[in-house]
């Protein structure tokens, strides 16, 4: 029998008569990294609930360059032994979740929480792997979570991977049977993050999952599966996999816990998914040669063509269309271009959020911003699959507090 790609796991939540659910469920180490002040609030909520939390076990990135990082990772190793000997986790064998998670807009996301088999991903750059990495990985963002995953017992996700299913059959056709499904946990999320319930799916349940997913990824192209969030989290868990091959090649991994990784299956086509673009603004830089630059390269001019984007200089904003495109995406044609002129001239690219923002940055001398579209979320997979990962930052899944939320974990050791 050939092995799935997305499977049940061994999933394991605490035993809530000793643990607070808002308490132990905290949003996604990598959000807020500019933003000690939400850090702190996260803290001080689960301190005033005095009960255990997913917050003793995960490394906010806000913390990787500052003084004690080793220390803080050995606590967290410490912690996960701790609260598993004291008997705090319930253990969910062969299980799959079925989760409904109520955004800040109101806006419900669904998803079902299994492991996805490492062997069928890769991260790099040209890969056609099954499941792949939809943006550039950046490599050095790596080693640092590997130093926390590497001695690890237990694995938190914040990984989102989609499936595209424009027909809505998979996933979605969960929710017509949560109510024969035991209810796991049904929590508020803290500092504005939605709501959260999960169910656990019997096996008759989980096999109809499973057939109707089968059906729609015989029927896929060569990606099967895209990345959505979380995707150097993956690249972490596949890092640490290689290496322990590596360093063990007599041994048998065809079962071991670390081949596998805890993740939230979502499908590209929910309404509660939506594409938002990620602004370039490029500082201490000559605008005007950067501008004649794109220019040439680009065949930029005012006459309309498939893809167009927005120059802010100096509250002044130009619209400019690209006549010879470098992907098939806007994005990926500027970047592509930025990349080559900051290779051999002065200038510091940064990656925006929202045009209020890019506009007052682009006020200063030597700087000049580039607004970009929203991208069509419908071209994912097919743009995956024509040029390869897309560039870093082409695409935000929403908004900060609408990324996942740690809840279920996995032993990895």
């Amino acid at each position: 029998m050939i092995q799935p790609i997305f499977s049940s796991a061994e999933i394991v939540l605490p035993w809530w008569e000793d643990v607070c659910q808002e308490a132990w469920s905290v949003i996604a180490c990598d959000q807020f990294t500019s933003e000690p002040e939400y850090w702190k609030q996260a803290e001080e909520i689960t301190n005033n609930y005095n009960s255990p939390s997913t917050l003793d076990l995960i490394l906010p990135e806000i913390y990787l360059e500052q003084p004690g990082l080793k220390d803080r990772i050995q606590k967290i190793h410490d912690t996960m032994l701790d609260y598993w000997d004291c008997f705090l986790f319930h253990v969910y064998e062969n299980a799959m979740i079925y989760t409904e998670r109520i955004q800040s807009n109101g806006i419900l996301r669904a998803g079902v929480v299994g492991k996805i088999d490492l062997e069928a991903y890769d991260y790099h750059k040209g890969s056609t792997s099954p499941v792949r990495a939809t943006e550039a990985t950046v490599l050095e963002r790596i080693p640092p979570r590997m130093q926390v995953r590497e001695h690890a017992l237990l694995e938190l996700p914040h990984i989102m991977i989609l499936i595209n299913d424009e027909e809505k059959s998979v996933i979605e056709s969960c929710a017509a049977q949560k109510d024969d499904m035991q209810k796991l946990y049904d929590t508020d999320l803290m500092l504005g993050g939605g709501h959260l319930t999960g169910y656990l799916m019997n096996p008759a349940q989980q096999e109809e999952f499973q057939n109707r997913l089968n059906a729609l990824l015989e029927s896929a192209g060569d990606l099967k599966f895209a990345m959505g969030d979380g995707n150097h989290s993956l690249a972490t868990a596949k890092a640490c996999y290689e290496k322990l091959k590596q360093k063990h090649p007599e041994q048998d991994f065809s079962d071991h816990p670390a081949r596998y990784a805890l993740v939230e299956l979502v499908n590209l086509h929910s309404p509660a998914l939506e594409f938002e673009a990620i602004h370039r603004i490029i500082t201490e830089t000559n605008p005007e040669e950067l501008m004649q630059y794109l220019t040439e390269t680009l065949a930029l001019s005012g006459t309309e063509a498939e893809q167009c984007f927005t120059v802010i200089q100096k509250n002044q904003k130009q619209k400019y269309y690209i006549h010879k495109p470098l992907s098939s995406l806007t994005v990926g044609s500027l970047q592509n271009a930025l990349d080559e002129y900051l290779k051999n001239h002065a200038g510091k690219i940064d990656y925006i959020h929202g045009t209020e923002t890019l506009s007052q940055l682009a006020e200063k001398d030597g700087s000049i911003g580039f607004i970009l579209p929203d991208m069509d979320k419908n071209l994912l997979f097919s743009s995956v699959e024509k040029d390869g990962v897309l560039p870093r930052k082409t695409f935000s899944t929403g908004h900060a507090e609408d990324k996942r939320y740690y809840m279920e974990c996995r032993r990895i050791r």
